[in-house]
């Protein structure tokens, strides 16, 4: 039975005022990140959704406006029940927080309709890039000072567009910087921000990498420290995991349920009183240097085995080892060199020397006679060698097979959009992966068959499928397709042949993604189990490049987000005039690093700018870049530029008090 759907918004009919989100988008994760943006930063949100009935539920008679309402109920009901008032900064009174909207396609009509002239920031997150791209190219026409969002799957044509459409705004304005006024395009794909979180629930220790200014930021996840062992902090630790988090049994499940999360930016007591709990450290600062290539299971070329079967390798070394015994067992009888010994032994073996005579030694006749037997042992095994190679080279461009004896990979379901990025993750770490894949034509095949991963073709609900990815020898179970019940079908099936194996599911509902956790858990007590929703891993990542370019990066930590962002001291009370030390609100923010670069030479997009090479020609005269190793006791002054740790809300608290005091 379906719940309680709230009734809808009250729809303003006077224009949308200035500074506000606009969100356009045909799936959960539009919805998610409009209540994203609400519930977390405060912001006003227009929501434009296509009418009709949801396609990513079917089996729900409930239009994308329908569940957009019941979302935001839920969340505002939440809220109140936490006694955190969703809308402190709304100024203007009349003015609705939310605003839904329907609409078959975002047209300039509608377009304008929703605000977009005088908005803020628009995100374009629809699942055809086509209808992005065009959006987009309204939007900037519209409003050159429009922060954009844009969601693409292709990743060369997301650059070429972000240089467009900036470009397309500083024609709009001449005269006017648009880096300094922040009307910035950012191309996002949802399958590339969720997948390091997806891939890290088949592994643990996994790194989580973040850029600024030229550098990379690592975030590394550490298991708890054995007894009478030293936890490493790194530079400094920026969460503690659930004590749930390495426990099978633990209450962490699908991204909705009520389990107690990590702690995000804790102070130092905190992290020395904790025990048993793993860690999130900022391990290693490095220069950024070209991504590296995913690395393709088997090496450059095929493998032995897979051109020779093992028999065929075993037959060959029999042969050999019969020819030097044939070539020593001559030395030793004729007297014969051993060299032309070998030489008369592959003559024999061949057919191709002289019958001995009845003058000739009897030894020398009885080889002789060997030699032509094995000889024509050899021929089958020739014939054999040949066919083998030829299979090889035929299915050499094709898809591998599981190997016989691998064990401990990865079983990925599904080479979608977000299988075939998490496919590229795990083997960017080097982990064993076997895929299954229902298409042969799918998005990720020919991926698969470049990088040599072993994949399975066939029906994952089929008996024998999982059997033929070696299930019963996996690490980890991925399953990452578009059907929740396929992705739960297999998870039971894979706990059937496995009870202790890891499983992670790709659910889209959470209430359902709850009751699936805690069935598995009780009937899988020493397993782990996870569900993730692609859209709760996604949103967090499009909320805070709505937010400006001041948003270096976030890491996911379990169901939390922690945000690395670049901020200005000035307009900030709680940073201004205080030390790095009294500035750091645990649970909130934490200053990392000071930007010591003139503010004069300063470049707007901290991510984007030169690394700072101190030892490098001409040093004296270039900017002085990041300070990383703060003292405690540095006064922040109101021009200094800092690199700060945030949790969504601690960031949202800052960013809102800021455009308090420029208010006042």
């Amino acid at each position: 039975m379906l719940g309680f759907v709230p009734p809808l918004p009250q729809q303003a009919q006077h224009p949308t005022v200035s500074g506000h989100m606009v969100v356009c988008g045909d799936d959960t994760l539009a919805r998610r990140l409009a209540v994203e943006l609400r519930y977390v930063y405060g912001e006003r949100v227009t929501l434009l959704l296509p009418p009709g009935r949801d396609t990513t539920r079917p089996d729900l008679p409930l239009t994308q406006r329908a569940r957009a309402a019941a979302l935001f109920g839920r969340m505002s009901a939440a809220m109140n029940r936490n006694g955190a008032a969703g809308s402190a900064d709304d100024t203007n009174a009349g003015v609705e927080a939310v605003r839904i909207m329907e609409a078959p396609e975002p047209s300039d009509e509608v377009l304008e309709e929703a605000g977009v002239d005088r908005a803020a920031a628009l995100a374009l997150v629809y699942e055809d890039d086509e209808r992005n791209i065009r959006a987009a190219l309204t939007a900037r026409r519209l409003n050159p000072r429009l922060r954009l969002v844009i969601r693409l799957y292709n990743r060369k044509l997301g650059q070429h567009l972000e240089t467009l459409l900036d470009q397309a705004a500083a024609v709009a304005m001449p005269g006017l910087d648009p880096a300094a006024l922040d009307t910035s395009t950012t191309v996002l794909s949802d399958a590339d921000t969720a997948a390091p979180a997806l891939a890290a629930t088949a592994v643990t220790g996994s790194s989580k990498v973040i850029q600024a200014e030229g550098l990379l930021l690592r975030a590394a996840e550490r298991t708890p420290p054995r007894q009478g062992e030293l936890a490493d902090p790194g530079l400094c630790t920026l969460a503690l995991l659930s004590s749930t988090t390495h426990d099978p049994a633990g209450t962490e499940g699908s991204d909705s349920s009520g389990a107690e999360g990590p702690q995000l930016l804790p102070d130092r007591a905190t992290v020395a009183a904790a025990t048993g709990r793993g860690t999130v450290v900022l391990e290693a600062i490095r220069q950024a240097g070209p991504d590296r290539a995913p690395a393709r299971m088997g090496g450059r070329g095929a493998p032995l085995g897979h051109i020779f079967s093992r028999r065929l390798r075993w037959s060959a070394a029999g042969v050999a080892a019969a020819v030097v015994a044939l070539a020593v067992a001559s030395v030793v009888t004729t007297g014969d060199s051993p060299l032309h010994a070998a030489y008369l032994t592959l003559l024999d073996l061949l057919a191709m020397g002289d019958p001995a005579e009845d003058t000739a030694p009897a030894s020398r006749r009885i080889i002789q006679l060997l030699s032509g037997t094995a000889g024509l042992l050899l021929l089958p095994l020739l014939v054999a060698a040949v066919l083998e190679a030829f299979g090889a080279l035929r299915t050499a461009s094709g898809l591998r097979r599981p190997p016989r004896g691998l064990s401990g990979h990865v079983v990925l379901l599904g080479l979608g959009k977000i299988g075939t990025r998490v496919l590229v993750r795990l083997r960017e770490m080097n982990i064993p992966v076997v895929v299954v894949e229902e298409d042969p034509e799918a998005r990720g095949i020919p991926l698969a068959r470049s990088l040599h991963v072993p994949t399975v073709i066939g029906d994952v609900t089929q008996e024998g499928v999982l059997e033929a990815a070696k299930i019963h020898r996996a690490h980890a179970l991925l399953a990452l397709t578009s059907i929740d019940t396929t992705n739960l079908e297999a998870a039971l099936y894979a706990r059937s042949v496995k009870p202790d194996l890891r499983v992670a599911l790709r659910l889209y509902d959470d209430e359902f993604a709850t009751a699936v956790y805690r069935t598995l858990r009780t009937a899988h007590p020493q397993a782990l189990t996870r569900s993730r929703s692609v859209s709760h891993l996604a949103a967090p990542s499009f909320a805070v490049a709505m937010m400006g370019r001041q948003i270096l990066g976030a890491v996911p930590v379990e169901r939390k987000v922690m945000l690395f962002a670049a901020l200005e001291v000035e307009g900030h009370p709680q940073l201004e005039g205080r030390t790095v030390e009294q500035a750091f609100r645990p649970g909130s923010w934490r200053v990392l690093a000071l930007d010591a670069t003139p503010p004069a030479d300063r470049h707007p997009d901290l991510a984007a700018a030169w690394p700072y090479d101190p030892s490098g020609p001409g040093a004296a005269d270039r900017p002085s870049g990041l300070v990383w190793d703060l003292h405690p006791g540095y006064v922040l002054r109101r021009e200094d530029r800092v690199v700060i740790a945030a949790t969504r809300r601690g960031l949202a608290e800052l960013l809102r008090r800021q455009r308090a005091a420029a208010r006042r």
